[in-house]
């Protein structure tokens, strides 16, 4: 049986300490990537890093909304 949920991130674009996902106290993950925040190279590479963290293949994972935003929401298929 497969089913959806939803993930919270924070982006961290351009960042040296990544990839890397850190959870935060309310369950938003923060995730730091190396890609910059243009043409959406840093949105693709969270829900690369996002798919690798969860352990799902990387077209389970779909932005749903925040493409502009550092605060996003990813839709994950189990």
């Amino acid at each position: 049986m497969t089913g959806s949920r939803i993930v919270a991130a924070q982006i961290k674009p351009n960042s040296k300490k990544g990839p890397l996902v850190e959870t935060l106290e309310d369950g938003t993950l923060l995730l730091y990537v190396r890609a910059p925040a243009v043409e959406g190279k840093a949105n693709k590479a969270a829900e690369e890093l996002l798919a690798g963290h969860l352990g799902v293949s990387k077209s389970s994972v779909r932005l749903i909304s925040g493409q502009t935003s550092r605060h996003k929401r990813f839709e994950v298929q189990d």
